[in-house]
């Protein structure tokens, strides 16, 4: 078995090893992974939340069985300003993403000065790391506030307030306890919705006065009700409510 780090600021992880492949997720700088299987330039990789994908052979930087298990086990610190820089050489500077892995610039030789969260945080901080990505563009697979989607928008969110979610909203819908009514929820729960054949296909966070941030179009906040998502501006309901759930 081979293991890989990201030390670039983000790394696109594709469907298919091919340069045209749709994005279903990206590799933030720091950020650790299995690799599956080599094919020509392409590599296929399994990262910690689950995520599976390809990346070019040239975007990986490979690491040693033992290095993999060490780093698996550092407790993680996080970038937590929309975005950071890392010192390359002592005289480089590049850019990174909030929500990057940055504990691991030191295992790199790199050089991290910047705000940190990842601790476990008390669960009213998650509207604060929430609001941070307002008006952040859709981009399918996208985690960083240049390009995020809903899953990723959520998992990121709770990364940095210490909390460890899957990737895609179907495997985020299955954690946590199922709370019956919008009555019940606290700051920082999570909404899932679905589809018209009952597929759960979206993820918000909970905010006060039955609100939710979540990202549709960009990342925006919207009523919340028994129904689902009202959208102010398009006056109706654009997602159907399925289940709510307590996570921390």
């Amino acid at each position: 078995m081979s293991y890989g780090i990201c030390a670039l600021s983000i790394v696109p992880l594709r469907s298919a090893a091919q340069e045209d492949a749709s994005i279903i997720s990206e590799i933030l700088y720091g950020e650790i992974f299995t690799i599956i299987e080599t094919q020509s330039q392409w590599i296929s990789v399994q990262l910690a939340d689950g995520s599976q994908g390809w990346i070019d052979s040239v975007q990986c930087q490979k690491i040693s069985a033992t290095d993999y298990e060490k780093l698996s086990k550092t407790p993680p610190k996080v970038a937590a300003d929309l975005v950071e820089f890392i010192c390359k050489n002592e005289a480089i500077l590049f850019p990174i993403s909030i929500g990057s892995l940055v504990h691991n610039a030191s295992f790199l030789a790199h050089t991290y000065e910047g705000a940190i969260s990842g601790d476990k945080l008390e669960k009213s901080r998650i509207r604060e790391m929430a609001l941070i990505f307002l008006n952040a563009p859709y981009r399918k697979g996208g985690k960083s506030p240049f390009g995020i989607d809903a899953s990723g928008f959520v998992q990121t969110v709770y990364r940095l307030c210490g909390c460890a979610l899957p990737r895609t909203v179907l495997e985020q819908s299955e954690q946590g306890e199922v709370l019956s009514f919008i009555e019940e929820t606290e700051v920082g729960d999570l909404a899932f919705f679905d589809d018209n054949e009952g597929t759960i296909h979206h993820v918000g966070i909970i905010l006060e006065n039955n609100h939710i941030i979540h990202c549709y179009g960009h990342v925006r906040i919207d009523r919340l009700d028994q129904m689902g998502i009202f959208n102010n501006e398009r006056r109706m309901h654009t997602h159907q409510l399925r289940v709510i759930k307590k996570i921390i």
